[in-house]
């Protein structure tokens, strides 16, 4: 653990060094997703490769880069491309850049993903609220030596998606015209997608989505104090009896589809926000 510290905070030395203005808002961008960050003025963009003791992006539609800059007139980091357990990184691997984007002054996260729709009531392209989430990835980003200093022993994931910001995502969807559902996000370890035995067992447990990401990174939010705004892009329907076979390069499409109502409704998400 003090090892860990000290790589936060080499990590956190280089990026500060970077920046003039600390960032309130982290976002961290889903497959398909990334070029939010291209909107982002002022930007300091940074490869994660040349980050101190960041991982690297290695999935189709994941770009790789840090975005610090003004977004909607906040500032904001974000991920463009995030990193999975299913690439063989621990999940302390995959929740470091949280732990970075905590010590750096960021307040509040913005999570995405692209997903399989497990609810009848979605289709493809659906946008759907997080305000609840199963871990079913087998492990958690908390095993192991806690330090009170990034967060308590144990900490309480009975609101881990913010309510009042729930509300408030719905509230601006409605305002400006775009469709969004509410409902609960299941994290799967990947990186196969799942049988219909499985998806039968997902929706039986109260899952309307399912994806191999977001969960370890709002755990690790939550302990570190962080809120947390989710929302699942749906790529593809997940049912059961209906299931038609997809690929990577299908997710990747539909999330591109979906993207101009996906970088609406998050600027205007920003723009709400108080920080």
């Amino acid at each position: 653990m003090e090892n860990f510290l000290i790589k936060l905070e080499e990590t956190k030395k280089y990026l500060l060094e970077k920046i003039v203005e600390s960032p309130k808002i982290g976002l961290i961008l889903g497959s398909g997703l990334g070029t939010l960050a291209d909107e982002i003025e002022n930007p300091t963009i940074i490869d994660y490769k040349d980050i101190p003791n960041f991982p690297v992006s290695t999935v189709e539609g994941h770009a790789g880069q840090l975005v610090i800059g003004e977004l909607m007139g906040k500032q904001v980091v974000a991920m463009k491309g995030r990193f999975h357990y299913y690439e063989g990184y621990s999940m302390q691997e995959v929740t470091f850049p949280v732990r970075v984007m905590k010590s750096i002054g960021v307040e509040l996260m913005l999570v995405t993903n692209a997903c399989g729709g497990l609810n009848p009531k979605l289709h493809p392209g659906a946008l759907m609220i997080i305000n609840d989430h199963i871990n079913m990835t087998g492990d958690n980003p908390l095993i192991g030596p806690n330090h009170a200093e990034l967060g308590p022993r144990f900490p309480d994931m009975s609101s881990a998606y913010d309510k009042d910001l729930v509300k408030l995502v719905k509230d601006v969807s409605g305002r400006i015209n775009i469709e969004t559902h509410e409902g609960i996000y299941v994290s799967i370890s990947g990186p196969n997608y799942l049988s219909k035995a499985e998806l039968r067992m997902m929706q039986m447990i109260g899952a309307d989505t399912v994806g191999m990401s977001t969960v370890p990174e709002v755990i690790v939010a939550k302990h570190a104090g962080l809120k947390v705004i989710g929302i699942s892009c749906v790529t593809d329907m997940a049912i059961p009896d209906e299931l038609e076979s997809i690929n990577h390069e299908q997710v990747v499409e539909i999330a591109n589809k979906t993207r101009p109502k996906f970088i609406k409704l998050v600027k205007e998400i920003i723009n709400e926000v108080s920080m």
